[in-house]
């Protein structure tokens, strides 16, 4: 047979059902895995919406931060703003943790940094400047959308390989399981049929060679 059929199957009835068990399970997959793929790309292109916003957001945050730096080191001097940069206390918390989109991981960042006054920044009043206060607030307002962009991009990334995992299932059930294990349920639908048949003339030619045989033992007895 020239279709593509489950390889060492044997012919029997309840191979056959067997057989239409698991294509069935098959199909109940591959329309489950149709339904997440296509949940997926709705989620996938709902937050690909959002990564263009916060994207285009960051980048001015940091456009404005470089321009108000430029204008400190113009009014205080290189060295003044160096010298500044050094006094500057870190103070952000990060904490990651994740939630789960159709079973996929996917990142949670909760970014706790308050808002600083010039006191908290930890540099003095006389040798610093309003262009540098700016810089620093414009930096504070960038970092904390590049940390909210790393998450949204880390997401698009893990969605993107689950839709590919999730597509290659889809086709594989559609494209190879399923058809196999239909050609497979035809071949062994149609050798039992062939079996029946072959059974069938089996028995049709012992009953006319039992009835053969009677007849000439009826024949003898009356010759007798």
């Amino acid at each position: 047979m020239a279709q593509d059929i489950i390889d060492g199957i044997n012919p029997t009835r309840m191979e056959l059902l067997n057989l239409k068990k698991r294509t069935k399970l098959a199909e109940k997959g591959h329309t489950l895995l149709k339904e997440k793929r296509s949940a997926l790309i709705k989620e996938f292109f709902d937050i690909l919406d959002r990564v263009k916003g916060v994207r285009e957001e960051a980048d001015l945050r940091l456009k404005e931060a470089m321009d108000a730096l430029t204008s400190a080191q113009i009014v205080m001097g290189d060295l003044a703003v160096r010298k500044a940069s050094l006094a500057v206390k870190e103070s952000i918390d990060v904490d990651i943790s994740s939630r789960s989109i159709m079973g996929v991981s996917v990142p949670i960042v909760n970014i706790n940094m308050d808002e600083k006054s010039l006191v908290d920044r930890g540099y003095g009043f006389n040798d610093t400047s309003i262009q540098l206060d700016e810089a620093a607030k414009k930096f504070e307002e960038a970092i904390k959308l590049i940390i909210e962009l790393a998450e949204i991009e880390k997401t698009i990334y893990l969605l993107a390989e689950e839709i590919e995992s999730t597509k290659r299932r889809v086709n594989a059930l559609e494209h190879i399981m399923i058809p196999k294990f239909e050609n497979t349920v035809k071949f062994i639908d149609m050798r039992l049929q062939d079996l029946e048949r072959e059974n069938f003339v089996r028995l049709k030619m012992i009953q006319s060679t039992i009835e053969k045989n009677e007849e000439e033992s009826d024949e003898e007895e009356v010759a007798i």
